[in-house]
């Protein structure tokens, strides 16, 4: 096979590395390998190996075929949950040096705000390396002090003898005019090239200096070392024959270009994760639902959104590990809640199972490196995942070794090994039922309206217990749902949000400005596409902006129209807002001003089409795919449960729980409750029973 014919997404988990790959037809092959936490590149390789195995190419005719690739890391993240980044320094201008220290008075966001004895947040940046530089900006974009060019040269310099790796230039107002941040970034790269520079006008041109310093600085403490492997990765995959375009997965549900991501690294958190929601939207618009729960239960973690009459809710106030993060974000939720999850008993003589994980190395006790109980040995114990044909029979699962790990838990809480797993996995559905309400029920939505998507490793494991407790009516579980994210990356989009601050009540509005800042935003977008050889014709185009009442502290995002704005656009938004307004907090205020904060502009370019590969139909009678009858543990009780081969599994089939289904990448437990029938696309549909 000659030329570019093949898409390809590669999501480099915790524990495994997902490869799914798109065909010339369209269709999706997917394939798994250990991720490794010391060389990503390394599982993200062996991943491409398998995948240019099935098709009986060499990897170099393999990355050869690849017309695109997409790619989502926990890198990001993971270093900023781990504390393991860059020796980072700050310019910023003179006497605001403490901005990421102050934090508005807000106390870290993982304790109780009652606790008056917790010590303060601790910043990324220390305060000795936390530079004040004579310059300033006005509000207005005017220049009242230059900048200081001496001064930086100094400062440069000395950061250069105390090695440090990156510095963040975050000066006041420069989301009105950059210019003195540009000649900053300019003088770093004069004297000490081999510092990684991030400005704050490039990654958050708004106001709000807490939000945009401390944004800037994450992305700075976690720049050089996203760009050392993105810049290894890119240059590995081109000494191997590829040749295509290599995109990342971005935060905001996007995908971009690589040299747009390492110059704003902060954009590739929850790169990978977020891609899953997209995923879901997809398999709703099949299935013809669009309140949705998308669900993502990997090796290290639990990752849930909320999708709202199909719309996939995105969010500017995060925080990741007490860090501000207020880049638009995909809003998702995570807990340490995965397979590798570590079950042990706390301080109080309590159960507790995560966060800690075991991980990819040394992984489940059962795995045969490991010596922690976690969620897959107790998975294991009871029955539901098979110790032969784990990955497909890839790997033998050792359950012997899963009930050693229980052991010490076991003769502390006077349980039998398969009650320690019942009680580890009765905690750990706990953890996740309680996170899904966290973003569901307390947030004003129903969670038994919705369908639940389930993706990940162990999602088709827990999901039914899981949507059993909280009266969740529907379960689908895709056939790529052990590769959701790689999957939710055909699903999106290419493109990048762009966003410049514009404070103006909407009733006073300086209409030609307004226009004017849309205008340089659209060009901006249209000039990134254009260098990429994408024409302006297929670029899509999506106004909003951010408004409130006077008064408000918190905004929210409207759709604003296209094409030069009149004051009866102003005034439909407006309206919109209102009506937005209500519908999120059940009341609206139309006697009150309002006024713009923000406009935003999201520039996509649509994606290549897909389909779902369609399979045999037949009648309800699932006993063809029956494979063999095993002891599981359902609700306290042993239960004589049937097996089916998931590669025997035909349209049409319905299957009553208890029962499980051995797919080749993860397995499909049907809890006593539920009802699972098969569609055409081969998407595991659990049905609730009611009494």
């Amino acid at each position: 096979m000659s030329g570019k014919t093949k898409r390809v997404c590669v999501d480099v988990g915790g524990t495994f590395t997902d490869c799914l790959v798109m065909d010339e037809r369209g269709l999706l092959e997917k394939f798994k390998a250990s991720t490794t936490p010391s060389d990503p590149s390394k599982g993200f390789m062996d991943a491409m190996k398998k995948a240019a195995r099935h098709y009986n190419s060499t990897v170099d005719e393999f990355l050869g075929q690849i017309e695109v690739l997409v790619h989502g890391t926990t890198l990001a993240t993971n270093i900023l949950l781990t504390g393991r980044g860059a020796r980072t320094g700050m310019l910023t201008t003179k006497n605001f040096r403490d901005i990421i220290e102050l934090r508005r008075a807000m106390k870290p966001q993982d304790v109780s705000l009652y606790n008056l004895f917790i010590p303060p947040a601790r910043p990324l940046i220390p305060r000795s390396r936390r530079i004040g530089i004579e310059e300033r900006t006005l509000y207005n974009g005017d220049i009242a002090t230059p900048l200081d060019e001496q001064e930086v040269g100094d400062v440069v310099r000395k950061m250069k003898e105390q090695k440090v790796e990156s510095i963040a230039i975050c000066f006041l107002h420069s989301y009105a005019s950059p210019t003195n941040e540009r000649r900053a970034a300019e003088i770093c790269s004069e004297i000490a090239p081999e510092i990684f520079v991030t400005t704050s006008h490039e990654t958050l041109p708004v106001w709000r200096e807490f939000e945009r310093f401390n944004t800037t600085a994450v992305g700075a403490y976690v720049g050089p070392a996203v760009g050392r492997y993105l810049t290894s990765l890119e240059r590995i995959l081109k000494e191997n024959g590829f040749g295509g375009t290599f995109l990342m997965m971005l935060a905001n549900g996007l995908v971009q270009n690589i040299s747009e991501c390492v110059r704003r690294p902060v954009f590739l958190l929850h790169s990978g994760p977020a891609a899953a929601p997209s995923g879901a939207v997809f398999l709703g618009r099949h299935l013809g639902d669009e309140n949705l729960l998308s669900v993502d239960m990997g090796g290290t973690s639990f990752d849930v959104c909320l999708i709202n009459k199909g719309e996939i809710l995105t969010t500017t106030e995060h925080w990741e590990s007490d860090q501000r993060v207020a880049i638009k974000m995909v809003d998702i939720s995570s807990i340490g809640a995965g397979g590798g999850s570590i079950a042990k008993i706390d301080s109080l003589g309590l159960l507790r199972v995560g966060p800690e994980s075991a991980g990819a190395d040394p992984g489940p006790a059962c795995y045969g490196r490991g010596e922690n109980a976690t969620v897959t040995d107790a998975n294991l114990v009871l029955g539901y995942v098979p110790a032969d044909y784990f990955l497909g029979g890839e790997m033998t699962l050792d359950a012997g070794a899963s009930r050693r790990a229980m052991k010490p838990l076991s003769d502390y809480l006077k349980l039998d090994a398969v009650e320690v797993a019942e009680s580890i996995f009765r905690t750990v559905n706990a953890n996740m039922a309680t996170k899904i309400t966290e973003v569901s029920t307390k947030r004003g939505y129903d969670v038994r309206d919705c369908v639940m998507i389930a993706g990940g490793g162990g999602g088709p494991i827990h999901a039914g217990f899981i949507a059993d407790s909280l009266g969740i009516r529907k379960v689908v579980i895709p056939p790529v749902a052990a590769l959701y994210s790689a999957f939710g990356m055909f699903a999106m989009d290419i493109g990048q949000d762009y966003a410049r601050s514009f404070v103006s009540r909407a009733n006073g509005i300086d209409l030609a400005a307004l226009n004017n800042v849309y205008a340089e935003m659209e060009k901006e977008a249209l000039a990134s596409f254009g260098s990429h050889g994408v024409n302006a014709k297929d670029v899509v185009l999506k106004r909003t902006a951010d408004l409130r009442y006077v008064g408000q502290f918190h905004e929210v995002e409207v759709d604003v129209a296209n094409g030069p704005l009149t004051q009866a656009e102003i005034d439909a938004t407006v309206a919109h807002f209102g009506r937005k307004h209500e519908e999120m907090y059940t009341f609206s205020m139309p006697w009150k001003a309002v006024e713009i904060l923000t406009l935003r502009l999201k520039a996509v370019t649509p994606k290549a089409p897909f389909v779902l590969a369609e399979i045999k139909m037949s009648g309800k009678n699932p006993q063809p795919a029956l494979k063999r009858r095993r002891t599981c543990r359902f609700d306290g009780r042993d239960i004589d449960t049937p097996i089916y081969d998931g590669e025997k599994i035909l349209g049409g089939f319905v299957i009553s729980g208890p029962a499980i289904i051995e797919e080749m990448t993860t397995t499909v437990v049907i809890p006593e409750t539920y009802t699972c029938s098969v569609d055409n696309y081969k998407n595991y549909v659990l049905t609730r029973r009611y009494a």
